[in-house]
């Protein structure tokens, strides 16, 4: 089993190597699409080795400028995709069916065969623009899961906040059991 994990240039970048790690737990493949902002914002914001923290958890990389990657085509079987975090411009792109490169390419596979794709938008406040692009998306099969704390879980750092957004992220891909902190009431 195989999921194809796109990394774009949002802020954000510890959300990748939670949802990368949280997919090896589970024994699933990862297919990586980096973009090329993602790598900077991965630097910046979680260290110099990053990507390479990254690369190890995934079973292959595929250049984001590769739009005849396998993973560009619905014949290739994956069990869907996750996009963390996922830029405005990422979100703009794969509402629009702008196939421009291969992460959005590769998302829109996930929508044309009607399979799981997950985008963890993260800006705020939104303009009407994102919200447009989130309405279509969502009208299009994809889930919206904008990065958002449970507070009810009174997590102690911002990386269990990290964890549980990648946790409940994997989950939405219904592979395994719920691996999320649950509410408990």
């Amino acid at each position: 089993m195989r999921v194809v994990l796109g990394v774009s240039g949002a802020s954000g970048a510890a959300l990748a190597l939670a949802v990368a790690g949280r997919l090896a737990k589970i024994g699933v493949g990862i297919d990586l699409v980096i973009s090329a902002a993602a790598e900077r914002t991965l630097t910046e914001e979680c260290g110099r080795d990053a990507i390479d923290r990254l690369l190890a958890l995934g079973c292959c990389r595929h250049d984001a400028r590769d739009i005849g990657a396998r993973i560009a085509s619905g014949s290739h079987p994956v069990a869907g995709m996750i996009v963390a975090p996922c830029s405005m411009r990422s979100l703009a792109a794969i509402a629009q069916g702008l196939d421009d490169n291969l992460l959005t390419r590769a998302a829109s596979v996930q929508l044309k065969e009607r399979r799981a794709l997950v985008l963890l938008a993260r800006e705020a406040p939104l303009t009407l623009a994102h919200l447009r692009n989130m309405t279509s998306v969502t009208e299009m099969g994809a889930i919206v899961l904008p990065p958002v704390p449970a507070f009810y879980l009174h997590p102690k750092s911002v990386m269990q906040v990290v964890d549980q957004i990648a946790a409940r992220s994997v989950d939405l891909l219904r592979l395994a059991p719920p691996q999320a902190a649950a509410w408990s009431g």
